[in-house]
């Protein structure tokens, strides 16, 4: 085939680009700049916050527009953290993102995959994604292309042969065409499949917290609207006065900050990992993993380094030997013979792979003798191969090389198998070497013993999920005796539960081994997703590590999914989560976060939760007994401020390691009910009796404002327990400001000198607020305990 190998010239990729032909991606894993102000400003509630804000200017109730402020410092948070998550998230994904080897202007250069244009000639090796449609204009390679076909059969791709973007290369060395890009090409829907949310994938919190805001969305509107016309229409209110009752209860119902309080403390949690090099990108993972219950790891890269070397070698003729380790003689003229035999073997294979880089760096004799033949290693046939003076030999996995003499040898390579080592045979093949499985007979010659060093830290991070009943399940293509083994010594818990997939011959069979075993080896990438998927039917949380090509089908299943940086592409791009340090006991960093965002806002929730069930009560209640509603907006936000809004983003944003347990919304529900019925209780009471001693109504609306921000403040104390030196100084400050606007800015917040009958009521609603509040608690929790036990 006659192509252009010089690559095109700087004039010709200039010329693309203004084309529209380079390789950009179509999508970003991040908003745009446009994107995250529109999602910021252009929301249902603000919607709402508008209407009712033109009410109020028509009605000139001015002063009651004080949450405007609030509302526009809420949007503006929300802008600024999301915009700083972007430039960090966007930062690390350059780092992350893959470099190809192109020719252009007759000489090879490293660039980044999106700044490729179409007819760029590049170089493909083994570990690499394809970044674009191309075309084989020489060499061969073995590619998988599970991400497009869901096959995980390997594909010998020769001269002529087309390449698909987002498939990647298992073996091999060839220089390829680019014939679509960008848009044009499958990577473009890969990534956007790979690196955002679909839709409904949501955490259990975002869910939650979605059908919250909905809820009160929808229920708002009528409330307010009957609220109005009962003021109006029935209790003879002025026109004024009805709208402001109706704003200030729709103003208590809203969630205002509720939701971006949940999004900046994911956002600040992205920021905070993508200082520990944690690429997130999909921020429900992070929410996900503090729930995990069960990890699916593998075994290289994970809980060894991904290096390996090789430990030495055995002669096969010394197998007696083998068991001692070979303590005899190590430089007899016959090993000295057979290591330079392998290093003319290993030294004219290509490296590609991790097994033959640790080899070609052991055996490192000038070669010899050139070969007449080579045949790359492939996953699917476990052996490398080459023909020397007339001779064929190969490299691989003795089960497959050797087949039916494979039991000779069995004894001897257990040995080694239990000591952690994984081995692989140098025989002499009698048979052709073609690349496709061995049919005839192979004759061991040595044993090669390789191994991958446990990871600094491996033990303490295993250590931390099993006391935190995250139970660990290795998953490995290598000897199941032989991960065991490494399991063991990585102090993973019933690492000697081992079966060997291969064994495992129906889907059943996998399923049922899910249940009984720690450790699977030699599993294929179909095995390892219906292992995942298992674990899921039994109601676990799985997260699952890798970084291979064959863990992508088992991390696109996972609950989360993580990689890492130095594994293939395609696994990096898959996942939710990349370790861009490869450093995988970073995982208890990314566990705590999760818990702190869960932990924490869950508890703040419970504060707009408490408003938002007094504020609705306390609607309904005014509605069915024609009384006035008793606050004003500018009364409303006040209390909002000094015993939510503030304190909650102090309390979303604090350390907490604490387990979670439960549901988000249940768990959000048993904190709220008592403390929003407790205000109920005792602001119905104190405006009914004021009613019935003939209060002033300015007097009621002082009255009530004070009584609800006692009852905050007590609320705010419940929840910010522990009570630490940073939650008083916290809790006096918000007191501090409260006081302060209430002695300095009285007009403003509506906020009049009340009678002494009045400040007497008040004070008595204030005392019986404590035992109610307590004894509620206390029976929510006999509730709760009784759901439990009838299983509701």
């Amino acid at each position: 085939m006659c192509q252009n190998m010089s690559g095109l010239s700087t004039a010709e990729v200039e010329f693309r680009k203004k084309a529209g032909l380079s390789n950009e991606s179509v999508d970003s894993s991040t908003k745009t700049v446009a994107q995250i102000i529109r999602s910021n400003v252009v929301t249902y509630y603000n919607l709402i916050f508008l209407i009712i804000a033109i009410l109020l200017i028509v009605v000139g109730a001015f002063r009651d527009l004080t949450f405007l402020p609030i509302i526009i410092a809420n949007m503006l948070i929300g802008i600024i953290q999301e915009l700083r998550s972007k430039k960090i998230l966007d930062d690390l994904t350059i780092l992350n993102t893959p470099k190809i080897m192109v020719r252009r202007n007759g000489s090879d250069q490293e660039i980044l995959a999106d700044e490729l244009v179409q007819d760029d000639v590049i170089t493909l090796s083994a570990g690499g994604q394809i970044p674009a449609d191309a075309l084989v204009l020489s060499g061969n390679i073995t590619v998988n292309e599970a991400l497009i076909t869901g096959e995980a059969d390997e594909i010998v791709k020769k001269e002529g042969d087309s390449l698909f973007s987002g498939s990647f290369v298992i073996s091999g060395e060839c220089t390829a065409k680019l014939e679509k890009v960008g848009k044009d090409s499958y990577i473009s829907g890969l990534m956007l499949q790979a690196t955002q949310t679909k839709e409904g994938e949501q955490s259990e919190m975002i869910r939650a917290l979605n059908r919250l805001v909905q809820t009160v969305g929808v229920i708002i509107l009528p409330i307010g609207a009957i609220l109005f016309l009962q003021q109006y229409f029935f209790s003879g209110a002025t026109m004024k006065d009805s709208v402001t009752g109706m704003v200030a209860a729709i103003l208590g119902m809203i969630p205002e900050g509720l939701y971006l309080l949940a999004s900046v403390a994911m956002v600040v949690s992205v920021m905070r990992l993508g200082k520990q090099k944690v690429l997130i990108h999909d921020m429900k993972c992070i929410e996900t993993l503090a729930r995990v219950n069960v990890l699916c790891v593998d075994k290289t890269g994970t809980i060894t380094v991904p290096e390996m070397e090789v430990a030495q070698f055995i002669l096969a003729k010394d197998q007696s030997l083998a068991a001692k380790e070979q303590e005899a003689d190590q430089q007899s003229e016959d090993k000295n013979k057979i290591a330079k035999l392998l290093s003319d073997c290993v030294r004219a294979l290509p490296c590609d792979n991790a097994t033959m880089e640790a080899l070609q760096q052991y055996f490192t004799e000038p070669m010899e003798n050139s070969a007449e033949k080579i045949v790359p290693f492939s996953s699917a046939t476990k052996y490398s191969g080459v023909v020397l003076a007339g001779k064929a030999y190969v490299v691989g996995a003795p089960e497959f090389v050797l087949r039916q003499d494979y039991a000779a040898v069995q004894g001897t390579i257990e040995v080694f198998l239990e000591k952690g080592y994984r081995v692989l045979v140098f025989a002499e093949y009698e048979g052709d070497l073609d690349g496709k499985e061995l049919t005839e007979k192979a004759s061991p010659i040595a044993f090669i013993l390789l191994n991958n060093a446990i990871r600094e830290g491996a033990m303490d991070t295993f250590r931390y999920f099993s006391k935190r009943g995250v139970e660990v399940k290795v998953i490995s293509g290598d000897n199941p005796v032989t991960v065991s083994e490494i399991a063991k010594k990585a102090g993973i818990r019933h690492a000697e539960k081992q079966v060997d997939a291969a064994t495992l011959k129906t889907a059943d069979a996998v399923r049922k081994a899910a249940k009984k075993y720690t450790v699977f080896g030699r599993v294929t990438p179909e095995q390892k997703r219906l292992l995942v998927q298992t674990l899921k039917e039994q109601g676990k949380t799985v997260a699952m590590t890798g970084d291979g090509v064959n863990d992508i089908l088992a991390l696109k299943d996972a609950d989360c999914s993580i990689a890492m940086a130095s594994g293939s592409e395609a696994a990096s791009h898959v996942a939710q989560l990349v370790l861009l340090d490869n450093d995988f006991n970073k995982m208890p960093v990314v566990v705590m976060e999760g818990r702190r965002v869960v932990n924490n806002i869950g508890r703040t929730a419970s504060l707009y939760l408490v408003k938002n069930i007094f504020s609705m009560l306390l609607a309904v209640f005014s509605m069915l007994f024609l009384i006035d509603y008793p606050l004003e907006p500018s009364q409303v936000s006040l209390i909002s401020v000094f015993t939510i809004g503030i304190p909650s983003f102090f309390l979303a944003l604090e350390q907490n390691r604490n387990q979670i347990h439960g549901h988000f919304l249940t768990n959000v529900l048993i904190q709220a009910l008592p403390a929003g019925i407790t205000d109920f209780i005792v602001v119905s009471g104190l405006v009914i009796f004021c009613r019935e001693f003939g209060v002033e109504k300015e007097c009621v609306s002082t009255s009530c404002t004070i009584l609800i921000a006692v009852v905050g403040f007590m609320i705010l104390y419940h929840i910010a327990k522990p009570m630490t030196t940073p939650h008083a100084i916290l809790i006096a400050a918000m007191v501090i400001g409260w006081l302060f606007c209430m002695l300095f800015f009285s007009e403003l917040f509506a906020i009049t000198t009340i009678t002494g009958k009045c400040a007497m009521l008040m004070i008595v609603f204030a005392v019986i607020t404590e035992p109610v509040f307590r004894y509620l608690i206390q029976l929510v929790e006999a509730v709760q305990k009784w759901g439990r036990k009838l299983k509701f």
